[in-house]
């Protein structure tokens, strides 16, 4: 059976915009997901509920170097503005749990860390390397997509929370 051109066109573009309806990118709203925090006593983390908030939404790993450079400088620049209303939420992917875990007995966190160890919110989003991070409004609106951590990214990554909490 021969597929004619203009269906096989259609079939490429249906496919090629199914893989992006749920990705996140500057301007859309973030994909909403609920996690079990990675600390058993701690309730489940809901993105929608930090609604008001801004959010830097983050995926780690232990095994991710950079992951575990950054993440420190997130918890300072979480102290820093969460009075502000910045919320940090960390979601880990580490399967097994426990060395997500390990990791941070030495290096303690005061955000929210979600445990995903399935990866199911990472390919919501469409993460395609770690670290990658998520700067989110007040409404829900991902307002910056960052990938990787270099040196230089916390001082670009602070002006945008920065500029984000001084519009609220």
């Amino acid at each position: 059976m021969k597929i004619k051109n203009t269906t096989l066109m259609t079939l490429t573009l249906a496919l090629g915009l199914a893989g992006s309806v749920y990705a996140a990118e500057e301007g859309d709203i973030a994909p909403d997901f609920t996690l079990p925090s990675i600390h058993a006593e701690a309730a489940d983390i809901t993105l929608s509920d930090l609604r008001g908030k801004v959010v830097y939404l983050d995926f780690w790993a232990s095994w991710c170097a950079p992951c575990l450079k950054s993440l420190p400088l997130y918890n300072d620049m979480y102290h820093r503005y969460k009075d502000q209303g910045l919320e940090v939420v960390a979601v880990n992917v580490d399967n097994p749990i426990e060395d997500g875990t390990e990791w941070l007995i030495d290096t303690p966190l005061d955000f929210l860390i979600p445990a995903d160890p399935d990866g199911v919110v990472p390919e919501l989003y469409e993460v395609f390397g770690m670290p990658t991070s998520y700067l989110i409004d007040t409404d829900g609106t991902v307002k910056l997509v960052h990938m990787g951590f270099r040196d230089g990214d916390m001082e670009v990554i602070e002006a945008e929370v920065q500029e984000l909490l001084a519009a609220q």
